[in-house]
């Protein structure tokens, strides 16, 4: 582009073997024992090929952390001959001696495994780069996010460093300098981990140093690329549980032989939400899932990861001049890729037979509640405030406090008594005595907790026994998450487990990948989770996307009741005005 309006397009291409690919089928059609089913079709040849001093056998999983437990009994289920190895956090990988590495089969361990305390302090030591870096850096908290590129208003650039006139925030280029620099490090580690030498008894060798037959990944679509609306919309995985795994996959070293996880046959990703709707995002999945590189690969993560601002506003500048024979080449090459290495099944005559029953228990407040309600409704006019407001009224710029609101109307005492009385209902119907249920809440106004308190306590005032739950807590390690969750995958053996409360609090959060199916048929949506624009959340696609993914919990293939229950609640006023619910 220039004066002349003229511009040369060169083409050039290469083929490449698609060394892996993404399986994103249906919530229940079966990831998962595909996944095993590769794992098993070529278990000899795995065994054989491996080697000391770090040619393991094995088929690496990553998994989100509450899923490793889930993934052993699924191989169980499925396999009799795997040899399996569970690593939680560093403590746990700390038991494992490279040769048990080398003999297992599978090795499970959590995508976020960067945030274990001492994992990476280890991995510097064990890499003897201790000396050279005086401070091991730490996670950055942030994800690599697009940045804005126009400027409203009138355009007055302070300086070149700044051509967007204070448009993006002043600290975004520090953070890009920060996670640049610890993926600088962190890679550097790793090829310096796998210059020494190990001794098959030597225990607590880091992951990266090892070579697997395969790798899984589950879950993939969590650790692809984001805006930063998306980052503040979506809260299924928090952000720097996503720089984690982005930094554990290698996701910007497009050398897939100096990334962390190295792989000799394939790699895979598993997802039943794949969010590609846009070239970016299948970019970066093409390159993580078979080394394929499609067109724009290095501007796209220099752009989200390492340039400056001037260089994101010069390349903004000239984007727009791109050939149209480029871009469409972009666009082809991405769904080439999709065709190739992409299949999703959904499931169809597996549910057949099972009826999804949606029930809408409707509650009035007291004329307290809504007292408390409107009061609740910080920063706007008396006049303003009314039963019927939503989140898109609230202006945090001009001292609107939302949190408060959304906290209250989650706490309102009729909705407390409303999900014990549902509960209550299904633990006294006949052959339901001991089923367990699945609470569903929004953990970012802090519903879970709440939902907790109202189980814990006699809210209905008859003096019966508080009906109890199971949550999990903030400070709970992985490994006592997983058990926790595991009482609820599988039946009652012992009298111990027929004595634990038959109800599981969960956050949405906590949606991605868990199978409860096998022993839960009654769900509950304790609090609406579209809160509107303002709100914790702006995005009623995403929103409906992450619902369905709770109520797939259990409304799955391999469900063993014919009807699943889920139940809704939904508060009014007191003379049944429609309020935040509906």
């Amino acid at each position: 582009p220039g004066s002349t309006r003229l511009s040369l397009i060169a083409k050039a291409s290469r083929k490449a073997k698609v060394r892996g690919g993404v399986i994103a089928d249906a919530i229940g059609a079966g990831k998962t024992v595909i996944s095993i089913a590769i794992i098993l079709q070529g278990l000899e040849k795995s065994r054989k090929s491996a080697k000391l001093p770090n040619k393991s056998g094995a088929t690496l999983v990553v998994v989100p952390p509450a899923l490793i437990d889930q993934w052993e009994s699924e191989i169980d289920k499925f396999s009799e001959s795997l040899k399996v190895i569970k690593i939680f956090d560093h403590n746990s990988l700390k038991k494992v001696s490279v040769k048990s590495m080398m003999e297992a089969d599978v090795v499970i361990c959590p995508v976020d495994i960067l945030e274990a305390k001492n994992y990476l302090e280890d991995l510097f030591r064990a890499a003897k780069l201790k000396k050279e870096i005086q401070e091991v850096p730490k996670l950055p908290p942030y994800s690599g996010q697009m940045e804005v590129t126009e400027a409203k208003g009138v355009w007055i650039p302070a300086t070149s460093q700044d051509p967007y006139a204070g448009s993006n925030n002043s600290n975004n280029q520090k953070r890009r300098n920060v996670t640049a620099y610890y993926t600088f490090i962190y890679l550097k580690a790793i090829q310096e981990l796998r210059n020494q030498t190990f001794k098959p008894n030597d225990k607590g060798v880091p992951l990266e140093y090892f070579e697997w037959e395969r790798v899984i990944v589950d879950e993939i679509h969590e650790s692809l690329c984001t805006t930063k609306a998306e980052v503040a919309e979506d809260k299924t995985f928090k952000e720097k549980n996503r720089r984690a795994g982005r930094e554990l996959l290698g996701i910007t070293e497009k050398d897939i032989r100096k990334r962390p996880l190295i792989f000799r046959k394939s790699i895979f990703g598993l997802t039943g939400t794949p969010l590609l709707d846009s070239s970016s995002r299948v970019i970066e999945l093409a390159s993580l899932m078979g080394n394929t590189y499609v067109i724009g690969l290095s501007s796209h993560w220099r752009k989200l990861e390492r340039e400056s601002s001037r260089d994101i506003f010069l390349h903004n500048y000239l984007e727009p001049k791109q050939s149209r024979e480029v871009r469409k080449n972009i666009q082809r090459k991405c769904q080439e890729y999709l065709d190739v290495a992409c299949c999703r099944n959904k499931t169809g005559e597996e549910m057949d037979g099972i009826d999804k029953l949606e029930h809408v228990r409707v509650v009035r407040m007291t004329q307290k509640e809504k007292e408390q309600y409107l009061k609740s409704q910080s920063g706007i006019a008396p006049e303003s405030k009314s039963l019927s407001i939503t989140p898109a009224d609230f202006d945090p710029s001009s001292g609107h406090d939302i949190t408060k609101f959304l906290k209250q109307n989650a706490g309102l005492q009729s909705r407390g008594k409303e999900l014990v009385r549902i509960c209550r209902e299904i633990l006294s119907t006949k052959g339901d005595e001991q089923t367990k249920i699945v609470v569903f809440t929004d953990g970012r106004i802090g519903a879970g907790d709440i939902a907790r308190e109202f189980l814990s306590a006699d809210v209905t005032g008859d003096g019966s026994d508080p009906i109890g739950c199971t949550w999990l807590d903030v400070d709970d390690s992985i490994e006592v998450k997983n058990k926790k969750i595991s009482w609820y995958q599988t039946g009652d053996a012992t009298e111990e487990d027929r004595a634990r409360p038959r109800v599981l609090v969960l956050h949405f959060e906590h949606a991605a990948g868990l199978n409860l199916q096998s022993e839960c048929h009654n769900l509950i949506l304790f609090t609406p989770l579209y809160v509107g624009e303002g709100a914790s959340t702006s995005d009623p696609v995403s929103d409906a996307s992450t619902e369905l993914q709770a109520i797939g919990r259990v409304f799955r293939a391999g469900q063993t009741h014919h009807e699943v229950n889920v139940y809704r609640i939904e508060v009014q006023g007191p003379d049944g005005e429609e309020c935040l619910d509906g």
